[in-house]
């Protein structure tokens, strides 16, 4: 693995810091305070995404894809659209998470399309802004515990339950509904559909207030024997005890390493405004590198971005795994759980140096210290993510350790 940033992708990255730097940071903001109030400036953002990608560039969550079968040792090492996604996702947002999550088009749900999505379903909802609705109000982290219900009636899906914390969800064109077929069954009988926006019995009952990411819409959403096409399930029908959920699981393993990315660029934004600030203040001495005579900011500095950086580097090795075919859920759960702790210290850490400035909404450090903490908890919370890695590191089962 190459740990630098690919010579070929290096245009990608510029253009979105560019986007990061004169789009996102004028009007972060201004949609931090008028919570619900969609951005309209990102339509122009999302036609240029869509024409890279008409025009055969992969700097979309639609090509976050993956093969995954056998690597060939011999084969030339890759970098898609895993790593375009993480690389591109942490200058954006350097810039603003909210608004990095409500571009049109570029749902979590159109991942999941991405990951486990037939040809058919990508050609269908591949120009459609997809969300995904997962959490319920009796399943957060435990997303075996999901009670919504799908049944199949003839040649319909029929969906019944309430989803909540759905990001994007009454913006989005459809959603990706996380439902049971058997709820005695446990695990292996939880499934993913497609629900397109304004299908009868699928209504929006609720926008939340939330702490950060106030750009991005939160939306509470009520499924009442909602109907959908039988070719409307992402993955097999059948119910294999065998294998359990890890299909629908499979979307985790590539969006958990852009949730990881997320954190490392709004970490680098507090550390990067931090430096400017002390720098003015002469809290910081002139030589970078620590040292003895390091004073104790500049000591814990030092010790944040070698923490970033290894954060960065585990971002970048799951989405490389993703991109080369090679099993990467241990390493989305690495990069995720490291990055989402080390963005919340810190985002949190830079305020306290600033002191009154850093809290003031004069500067964007108490966003961004608000904005990230939502990245250690939505994908899977911190503790899931350290469940997943010990089970994976010890050979468990998830009935074997809980």
């Amino acid at each position: 693995m190459n740990l630098e940033i690919p010579k070929k992708l290096r245009p990608i990255v510029e253009q979105a810091r560019l986007v990061a730097e004169n789009v996102f940071r004028p009007i972060s903001r201004k949609y931090d305070t008028a919570e619900h109030s969609y951005p309209k400036e990102l339509d122009m953002l999302a036609a240029l995404l869509d024409g890279m990608n008409e025009g055969g560039g992969r700097a979309s969550a639609s090509h976050l894809n993956r093969d995954d079968g056998a690597r060939d040792p011999s084969a030339t090492t890759k970098n898609g659209g895993n790593m375009i996604g993480v690389l591109g996702m942490m200058e954006l947002c350097w810039g603003d998470v909210g608004l990095a999550l409500t571009i049109p088009r570029q749902g979590l749900g159109n991942a999941a399309v991405a990951a486990v999505g037939t040809p058919e379903q990508k050609e269908r909802f591949g120009k459609a802004w997809v969300a995904m609705a997962i959490t319920e109000p009796s399943a957060g982290s435990d997303s075996a515990a999901i009670r919504t219900t799908a049944r199949l009636d003839g040649d319909e899906w029929v969906l019944s339950g309430e989803k909540i914390f759905v990001t994007c969800g009454e913006r989005a064109d459809a959603v990706v509904v996380w439902a049971t077929l058997d709820a005695s069954v446990g695990r292996a009988a939880i499934k993913s559909f497609l629900v397109p926006k304004g299908t009868p019995g699928m209504k929006v009952v609720r926008l939340d207030k939330k702490l950060g990411i106030r750009a991005s819409d939160t939306a509470t959403i009520v499924f009442e024997d909602c109907r959908i096409p039988k070719e409307n399930i992402l993955g097999s029908p059948e119910i294999d005890t065998k294998k359990s959920f890890a299909g629908v699981m499979k979307t985790f393993d590539n969006t958990r390493p852009i949730v990881a990315a997320m954190a490392v660029g709004v970490a680098r934004a507090a550390l990067d405004r931090t430096k400017e600030i002390l720098g003015r203040s002469n809290l910081l001495g002139r030589d970078a590198r620590p040292g003895p005579n390091a004073n104790a900011v500049e000591t814990e500095l030092h010790r944040l971005e070698a923490e970033l950086e290894a954060a960065r580097l585990l971002t970048m090795k799951a989405a490389w795994m993703a991109d080369n075919g090679i099993p990467n859920s241990l390493e989305a759960s690495m990069a995720k759980a490291k990055a989402a702790r080390v963005a919340n210290e810190i985002t949190l850490r830079c305020v306290e140096w600033c002191g009154s400035v850093g809290y003031a909404e004069g500067e964007l450090l108490e966003k961004w210290a608000r904005d990230s903490k939502i990245l250690d908890i939505f994908e899977g919370t911190q503790q899931i993510q350290m469940l997943i890695i010990a089970r994976r590191l010890l050979g468990k089962s998830s009935a074997e350790l809980r």
